[in-house]
């Protein structure tokens, strides 16, 4: 099945390793030090233009952790992984 993060933007929920509020989990060091690193690695992908509400962290067939900045809020996300979007 698939999350809609927004825009055109779909990543499998089977690949999602975590939801995150940005207001509550950027007042961590270590949450701010790791979504800097995956910008410098190019591994930050932004979901349309608005000001991001969460991020997605996702680990895709490589191994290599993705990160989605969306403008939807932690709770859209999770009624959205609720239902279930066949493709």
């Amino acid at each position: 099945m698939y999350l809609h993060l927004g825009q055109n933007v779909m990543v499998r929920t089977k690949d999602v390793v975590g939801v995150f509020d940005l207001d509550n989990t950027t007042w961590s060091f270590r949450t701010r030090r790791f979504l800097e690193r995956a910008e410098q690695e190019g591994r930050v992908f932004p979901v349309g233009e608005d000001l991001p509400r969460s991020f997605v962290l996702t680990e895709g067939g490589d191994g290599e952790p993705k990160v989605y900045l969306t403008p939807l809020s932690p709770a859209a996300l999770a009624a959205r992984g609720a239902r279930d979007l066949p493709i």
